[in-house]
């Protein structure tokens, strides 16, 4: 009887065992099912970045930004946060229960988006896109039509079908992107007028007589000069074909398309842009510059608490300016050196080819170096080109464009090469392991390449992250062999110093009434970089609010995590193992890095 008793217990502990056992895989079914599905959906709402991605059987189309379509993937953005809470957290593994709770993060931060009429996309990317400010100097229409050209595949006569389609499509899309600055003129939501004053020239640069000088229409050059990257798929009939749909599609679509927003641009719409720079002067937009603070940034600091963590690191940073301008020889006050840096014929390169030859030349002397820093690498290449003419007068100095694998496109640092007088040589060391390696492409491209993530993580942008991670980058040159004249280590600390000053003029200029001249007049007096970068830089603050906190915030939990595991660890501190585990779950918000890193600490036997 006893034994008998004894077995039935037991049955009912298997059986139980087996109901949690199956309670568990439904879970991580659920959850699973539910991020393929969620990523398709929106992969097919934003076409474009399919095309970015690599994600297949979208290159023919733009996103929709009619009303309909806008007010369907909010309402489908609800619906996802329904199903996701649906889901039973606890009994998912560790790792789900990780992807479960960004996915939440991600869906519940895009709604809370919708109230500054942001897009529904929850997939975290650099900048929130404002469907009523849907145009400035650094995005928009303008600009990404272009940029998605140059990243479609050119390998099939289908690619081409594409381009094709895209470019006979173009018009609708700029009518969608009119229509919502109508509604933002309506609702009082515009960029800053100071910040728009090149935008109609970077419009009227996209037309062209001849459509095959136009960088949309570059594959179909290709095409029918056969240079090299031009297919030998397809037939010479086919090409004249494809190339003749094209050109007509460009005369037909695009160029009456940019001509109709040059001028709504001209005659409509700046001279009703506000006069204002400030967030807080839009409509709820004190509420907008706290959502975006604590989007760039992954914290619930508030701006004011940045802006003193920003003027102490002025502080710091100033110190260890002069230790390096003492260490130089260079006899005279601090201004007298700047004034040296930014006007000495010998730190400024007089051609573009030039500049472009020395950015490629740091790049390639940083890789062999990043052995000693990482234990795992991409696989994806990467590139120099120099940022394209038509946008380049509002430009940053460089920036980084992604590249895929699953697409064949490798990585481009963009180096700018307008008005070579204020690009000085002493930057680019900092500025190339930032952008290049082991900055932006060491981290998005391992990222894109991990294996057994879903693809939200694999995309995921936090900019503390993305942006902290390429500060923190800059900082390993000297362990690279970098910075060795106390000119290049100057250019270093001006970088950092960049960007600390960012933290005080960002939310100097958002909540604490700041003006562009006073943010300008603080950056100069704290930074040797030239007025060119200096102008642009604040105007960049002015449109994309808090998106300029990300860095150093990022940056200095980064090196917090190293210098306590260096502590903590001892001598069994391994700094490939580090940036691996910083690396090795994509990007993810400050606080879980932070639980990441110390994990790691404690199972590498960290009292």
């Amino acid at each position: 009887m006893r034994y008998q008793l004894l077995l039935g217990v037991l049955s009912m502990v298997m059986v139980g065992a087996a109901c949690a056992s199956q309670t568990a895989h439904r879970a991580a079914d659920l959850l699973r099912a539910q991020l393929d599905e969620d990523w398709k959906y929106w992969m097919t709402e934003y076409p474009e970045m399919a095309t970015s991605v690599g994600y297949p059987g979208q290159n023919a189309r733009w996103t929709d930004y009619s009303q309909p379509a806008i007010d369907a993937r909010a309402a489908y953005l609800k619906k996802s946060l329904e199903r996701l809470l649906a889901i039973d957290r606890a009994q998912l593994a560790a790792d789900d229960q990780l992807s479960y709770d960004l996915y939440r993060d991600l869906i519940e931060t895009a709604i809370k988006g919708l109230d500054f009429h942001n897009d529904a996309l929850p997939v975290r990317g650099t900048i929130p896109h404002n469907l009523l400010m849907p145009i400035n100097q650094l995005e928009g229409v303008q600009q990404e039509v272009a940029h998605v050209f140059a990243l479609m595949p050119t390998a099939t006569r289908e690619d081409y079908e594409n381009i094709v389609s895209r470019l006979q499509s173009v018009g609708s899309l700029v009518d969608q992107t009119i229509a919502l600055m109508e509604q933002g003129l309506a609702a009082g939501m515009t960029p800053s007028k100071i910040t728009l004053r090149d935008v109609p020239a970077q419009v009227q640069a996209q037309i062209v007589d001849d459509p095959l000088k136009s960088p949309m229409l570059a594959a179909f050059a290709a095409l029918t000069t056969s240079a090299p990257g031009a297919t030998a798929t397809i037939a010479e009939a086919d090409r004249a074909g494809l190339t003749t749909r094209a050109t007509d599609a460009y005369r037909q679509s695009v160029a009456p398309a940019f001509t109709k927003l040059h001028a709504f641009l001209v005659t409509r719409y700046l001279p009703a842009c506000r006069d204002t720079t400030a967030a807080s002067a839009l409509s709820n937009g004190g509420a907008m510059y706290a959502f975006n603070v604590r989007w760039h940034t992954t914290t619930e600091t508030a701006p004011k608490e940045i802006h003193e963590i920003g003027l102490a690191e002025v502080k710091r940073i100033r110190a260890e300016m002069d230790t390096v301008i003492a260490a130089s020889g260079f006899k005279g006050s601090y201004a007298e050196w700047v004034k040296f840096l930014r006007t000495d014929p010998r730190f400024y390169f007089s051609d573009a080819a030039s500049l472009l030859e020395a950015y490629r030349d740091i790049a390639k002397r940083a890789d062999p170096e990043l052995a000693h820093l990482f234990g795992r690498l991409p696989q994806t290449p990467y590139g120099v080109q120099p940022v394209p003419d038509a946008i380049a007068p509002s430009q940053t100095t460089a920036y980084y464009d992604v590249g895929s694998l699953v697409a064949g496109r490798p990585g481009e640092m963009f180096a700018n090469t307008y008005k070579l007088d204020a690009r000085p040589k002493w930057e680019m060391e900092a500025l190339t392991l930032h952008e290049a390696v082991p900055g932006h492409h060491i981290q998005i491209a391992l990222a894109q390449e991990l294996q057994g993530l879903p693809e939200f993580r694999k995309h995921a942008s936090y900019t503390a992250f993305v942006e902290g991670w390429g500060l923190y980058a800059e900082s390993l040159g000297e362990e690279m062999g970098f910075y060795r004249d106390p000119y290049s280590k100057f250019g270093q600390l001006t970088y950092e110093m960049w960007r600390a000053i960012r933290l005080v003029v960002d939310t100097g200029l958002h909540s604490m009434g700041w003006t562009r001249d006073q943010a300008i007049d603080f950056f100069r007096a704290n930074a040797a970089k030239t007025d060119q970068d200096i102008i642009v830089e604040i105007d960049r603050y002015i449109v994309w609010p808090g998106q300029a906190l990300g860095y150093k915030m990022g940056q200095l939990k980064i090196r917090e995590l190293r210098t306590t595991s260096a502590r903590r660890l001892g001598p069994r501190f391994d700094i490939r193992r580090f940036h691996d585990v910083v690396l090795g779950q994509g990007a993810v918000p400050l606080d879980v890095l932070e639980r990441q890193v110390n994990a790691w600490v404690v199972k590498a036997g960290a009292p």
